[in-house]
């Protein structure tokens, strides 16, 4: 499992590998931390490599959204494999993020 980050202008590109769950809460955590809360930061999550998604890699999707401004938020979910979107779905983070 692995995460990162890389900045393109307003653009904070955060990509996860393998498993997401708890155990990478303080990597997670770090990918956005330096941004001001509230920002008008796009961010956007890679899923493309992400294996697995548990209960709280969902809390941890949730904390990146209300640091980002949460109905403000610009936060996209992109190229989910079809388990990980299936537990998006389930979750309603259509509602929340826009998932591609």
């Amino acid at each position: 499992m692995s995460i990162s980050s890389t900045v393109n202008g307003n653009t904070i590109n955060i990509k996860i590998s393998g498993r997401f769950d708890f155990s990478n809460h303080k990597e997670f955590r770090e990918a956005y931390r330096n941004t001001p809360e509230g920002s008008t930061n796009e961010f956007v999550i890679d899923m493309s490599e992400t294996e697995y998604v548990d209960s709280s890699a969902l809390g941890m999707m949730l904390l990146l959204r209300e640091h980002a401004g949460s109905e403000q938020s610009n936060v996209s979910i992109k190229d989910c494999r079809s388990e990980v979107k299936d537990i998006l779905m389930v979750s309603n983070f259509d509602k929340l993020f826009k998932i591609s």
